[in-house]
């Protein structure tokens, strides 16, 4: 994997009603070491490009239902 490689973007399975989704692209954590984030609704919009620790904690999170409903 070469470090000019592009984001290849995907949305979770469960992103199938054109809600308020995120897309993530992975193919850039051995690379870079980040896991890019951005809005699906706005693809030419900004994006957050986050630590694989952060992310990986992130997850761990949710999976874990240590946050709260909003």
């Amino acid at each position: 994997m070469t470090t000019d490689e592009s984001p290849r973007w995907f949305k979770s399975s469960y992103s199938n009603n054109g809600g308020d989704c995120v897309e993530v692209a992975v193919n850039l954590i051995a690379s870079r070491g980040v896991v890019p984030v951005r809005d699906s609704k706005n693809p030419s919009g900004p994006v957050l490009n986050v630590p694989t620790g952060a992310f990986a904690s992130f997850v761990a999170g949710v999976k874990g239902e240590e946050f709260s409903a909003v």
